[in-house]
C-alpha cells in the first residue's frame, strides 16, 4: 500500500538525495552526473543501495562515485495536534 509523505515521515523517514557520477559507455573518459531522490531511512538508506545495485546489474554506464546527504524534515516526536485558532488583528 503506498503512503503519502507525511506518513513516511512519521515513521522516520527522511529525504535522501544522491548524485550519481559515472562513465559514458561509448566515452569511458567522460563523466556524467544522474540525481536521484527518495525517502529513506537512515542510516542504514536501504532505498539508495537498492538503487545502486539496480545500476549496476542494469545500467550500462559504470558508477565513479556516489555522493548523497540525507534530511529528517519532521520527527515523530515533532508533531502534535493542535486545537484551536488563534487571530492577530
Amino acid at each position: 500500500m503506498a503512503q503519502n509523505e507525511t506518513e513516511l515521515m512519521l515513521k522516520g523517514y527522511g529525504l535522501t538525495t544522491a548524485e550519481f557520477f559515472y562513465h559514458m559507455p561509448d566515452y569511458i573518459h567522460v563523466l556524467n552526473t544522474f540525481i536521484w531522490q527518495d525517502y529513506d531511512l537512515a542510516p542504514d538508506h536501504p532505498k539508495l543501495f537498492e538503487f545502486v545495485e539496480f545500476w549496476q546489474k542494469e545500467i550500462e554506464g559504470p558508477l565513479h562515485s556516489v555522493r548523497f546527504t540525507h534530511r529528517k524534515k519532521i520527527a515523530p516526536g515533532e508533531w502534535r495536534n493542535m486545537v484551536g485558532e488563534f487571530r492577530v488583528n
